[in-house]
């Protein structure tokens, strides 16, 4: 899963959400999606925004994480062995 680590970035530059959404243009929706990880992508101009108004790069704002989803589905017991 890929992570997107907004919050972080931020707090080491004392720079706000606010701040963010108006220095790239981004909406605050479209953020607070990415930060939740409630997007389902990412486009290259969004990324670039990012990284020209937190003066890093994509590696900085990108983390993989290797976490498993979780299934909503119920799962059948496992019965023991006889």
């Amino acid at each position: 899963m890929i992570e997107i680590r907004i919050d972080g970035l931020l707090e080491k530059r004392g720079r706000s959400f606010y701040w963010l959404a108006k220095e790239t243009g981004i909406s605050h929706t479209t953020l607070w999606r990415l930060k939740k990880g409630k997007a389902l992508g990412i486009n290259f101009e969004t990324l670039e925004k990012m990284c020209k108004a937190l003066k890093c790069q994509p590696g900085d704002v990108l983390s993989h994480a290797n976490r498993k989803r979780t299934s909503t589905k119920a799962r059948p017991k496992k019965t023991p062995a006889k």
